[in-house]
C-alpha cells in the first residue's frame, strides 16, 4: 500500500450500454492493435464504483479521466456522461476529452466541452500520421492553449523531436506525452533510441511526461523491468514535469492496481519527500488544476 496520496493522471471509465456513446475498441470480436485480445477488460460498465473497489487500499485522492469513447458521433457526449458520473459519484476530478484539433470548427467543439463540464481540462486528439507538423493541428493547438487546456498526445520515440519543435513553437501550450511515449519494445537498442527521444522531447519546457501504461509494452513487467524507464523520464524532465498514472483498467490486463502504485512508490523511494509528493500528486494537481 502506498502511504502517499496518489493522483492517478490517466484512467478510463465507460458504459457500453449508453446509446450516446461508442467504444469501437471494446466491441465484441475486436482485438486491440497492440495488445491483441483484451476481452478480459471488456466490462459492460467500468466507472466509479468499480474503480473504487479496486483502489480502496491505495490512497487514491484524485483522478484524471482520459478519453475512452472512440467512434462517438458527438465527442461532447462523453464529457456530458462523465459530468453525470462526477455529479453522482465524485469521480473523476478532471476530464481530458476528445476533439479533432485539425477540424476548422474545433473552437466550437472546445466551447461545447467546456460548457458541458467544469472539470474539462484537456484534449487527447489521437491523430495518426505526421500530425505533429500539420498546420491544421497547430491551429487547433493554438485554440486549445488559448483556453488553458492541456494537449495529450501519443508520441513514439521516432517523433519526439517533432513534438519538441511543435511545443517550442507554442510556448503557451501545455503538451502531455502519454504513457512515457508508449515504449513498445524492451530491447537494449530500443531503450537507447527511446532515451534519446525522451531527452530531446524534454528540451521543450512546456512538455510534461505521463509515466503510465508501461504494462502495454511489457506484459509481464516487474518493478525492476520498469524502473529504468520511470527513472529516465524523471531524469530527463525533472521531478516537477512528470505525473504518474495507471492507464486503469486497461493495464489491469497485466497486474493489480496496487502492484502498479506500490511499484511506483518503491522506484521513487530514494527521492526526497517533496519530490515524491510532487510526482505522486502535486504535479498532476497543478497541471490539471484539481
Amino acid at each position: 500500500m502506498a502511504q502517499l496520496a496518489f493522483v492517478d493522471a490517466h484512467i478510463h471509465f465507460w458504459d457500453l450500454g449508453d446509446p450516446r456513446l461508442t467504444y469501437s475498441w471494446l466491441a465484441p470480436g475486436v482485438d486491440h492493435p497492440i495488445l491483441g485480445n483484451i476481452d478480459a477488460i471488456k466490462f459492460p460498465l467500468y466507472a466509479a464504483e468499480e474503480f473504487r473497489r479496486e483502489t480502496a487500499e491505495d490512497n487514491v485522492t484524485k483522478t484524471v479521466h482520459v478519453q475512452a469513447a472512440i467512434g462517438t458521433a458527438d465527442p461532447v457526449d462523453e464529457t456530458r456522461w462523465l459530468q453525470e458520473q462526477a455529479d453522482s459519484t465524485g469521480l473523476p476530478h478532471a476530464i481530458v476529452a476528445y476533439a479533432d484539433l485539425k477540424d476548422p470548427d474545433v473552437d466550437r467543439v472546445l466551447e461545447q466541452h467546456v460548457e458541458a463540464s467544469p472539470l474539462m481540462r484537456g484534449i487527447r486528439d489521437f491523430s495518426n500520421g505526421d500530425f505533429l507538423t500539420d498546420p491544421a493541428f497547430e491551429r487547433g493547438l493554438s485554440k486549445l492553449a488559448a483556453r488553458g487546456l492541456v494537449c495529450d498526445i501519443e508520441c513514439f520515440w521516432q517523433d519526439m523531436p517533432k513534438a519538441r519543435d511543435l511545443a517550442g513553437r507554442h510556448p503557451d501550450a501545455i503538451v502531455a506525452v502519454d504513457h512515457a511515449g508508449f515504449p513498445r519494445e524492451r530491447t537494449d537498442a530500443y531503450f537507447a533510441d527511446w532515451k534519446s527521444g525522451i531527452r530531446k522531447l524534454a528540451e521543450a519546457e512546456n512538455v510534461v511526461c505521463k509515466i503510465s501504461g508501461l504494462g502495454m509494452g511489457d506484459f509481464e513487467w516487474t518493478v525492476d523491468s520498469i524502473r529504468p524507464w520511470v527513472l529516465h523520464c524523471i531524469e530527463a524532465f525533472g521531478a516537477e514535469r512528470c505525473v504518474m498514472g495507471t492507464n486503469w483498467p486497461v493495464d489491469k490486463l497485466f497486474s493489480s492496481y496496487g502492484a502498479v502504485v506500490d511499484a511506483y512508490a518503491g522506484i521513487l523511494s530514494d527521492f526526497s519527500h517533496d519530490e515524491q509528493v510532487a510526482l505522486f500528486s502535486g504535479n498532476a494537481e497543478r497541471i490539471f488544476r484539481i
